[in-house]
């Protein structure tokens, strides 16, 4: 190597030092400029994000910074420090969004792992139901979504046929955890799935594993602001409308014909008399002679 060679390789070294030794004492100007600024108007310095963090994310310095925040409003466990943040390895446990402050809440713990439990309040669990493109409501329940459990089933107690059923919402603004293995709030995309997890707690639990062998369970998707519980009916075959159902009477099933109930004649009532209130549960027709009588069939337990 020449003389000219190594002149210019000495400039090039010098000059590639000047400009390391400029940006550290840029960027350690700013520093100590945002610490100066905060302890001038009172504010704190937290990590936040600065790139959208989805779960299973480890947190980096690539992806995290201190920003200032008012004092009197950092939220609780909110971290002073990016080592603290990065302190054994932790991952996102819920969707972060960039200058979401990261907290420990929204972290993994010491152990490092993103795991779906994490996410679970202390009293809750986490159970799967079977779901199919349309029970699952297309594919457009999506985890984070709010939704209503239904269970279609058979009419309980003897006069019941196969095609007698009855459906009952069992559960109301239940959070759904995820659809088959993707728990990823930010996926809004529709995926149809054939299975849902929901968040319950251990009494719903219980029902859900008892539901999913009554009958066939459904999920009916609702607006996540929506938080009025409604009076739910049962609803039979006769709220469907048309011609009314006809159950047999147990002593009379053999070789009997199927038949419509014969339409009630009208009675004459003072125009100001209320309608009587009509009964909402399931009922069975008994024909007796060429007259048909509705009698409401109690669930189990008297209701």
């Amino acid at each position: 190597m020449n003389r000219r060679n190594l002149i210019v390789l000495g400039i090039a070294v010098a000059l590639g030092l000047i400009a390391v030794i400029l940006a550290n004492s840029y960027f350690s100007g700013v520093e100590e400029r945002q610490e100066r600024i905060a302890q001038e108007q009172q504010l704190s310095r937290i990590v936040v994000a600065t790139q959208p963090l989805e779960f299973g994310t480890p947190l980096s310095t690539e992806n995290i910074r201190l920003q200032n925040f008012p004092a009197s409003s950092v939220p609780q466990g909110a971290f002073r420090t990016i080592q603290g943040a990065l302190k054994d390895g932790r991952v996102v446990l819920r969707p972060i969004v960039p200058g979401e402050p990261i907290l420990a809440s929204k972290v993994s713990g010491t152990d490092g792992r993103a795991v779906l439990s994490a996410n679970l309040p202390e009293t809750a669990r986490a159970t799967s139901i079977p779901i199919t493109d349309v029970t699952g409501v297309a594919g457009f329940a999506r985890p984070g979504d709010m939704v209503d459990v239904i269970l279609t089933r058979k009419i309980p107690g003897p006069g019941a046929e196969e095609a007698d059923l009855m459906s009952d919402v069992i559960m109301e603004r239940v959070p759904l955890l995820g659809i088959n293995q993707d728990a990823n709030e930010n996926a809004t995309e529709p995926s149809v799935g054939k299975t849902a997890t929901l968040q319950v707690d251990l009494y719903q639990a219980q029902k859900l594993a008892l539901a999913s062998r009554l009958g066939t369970l459904s999920l009916a998707l609702r607006n996540v602001e929506n938080d009025t519980p409604e009076a739910a009916l049962t609803v039979t075959a006769r709220d469907l409308g048309g011609r009314n159902l006809y159950i047999p009477a147990r002593n009379d099933r053999r070789d009997q014909p199927v038949r419509t109930a014969p339409a009630p004649r009208p009675r004459t009532r003072n125009s100001n008399q209320a309608a009587p209130p009509r009964y909402r549960g399931p009922t069975m027709t008994i024909i007796r002679g060429t007259e048909g009588e509705d009698y409401p069939v109690k669930r189990m337990g008297g209701r």
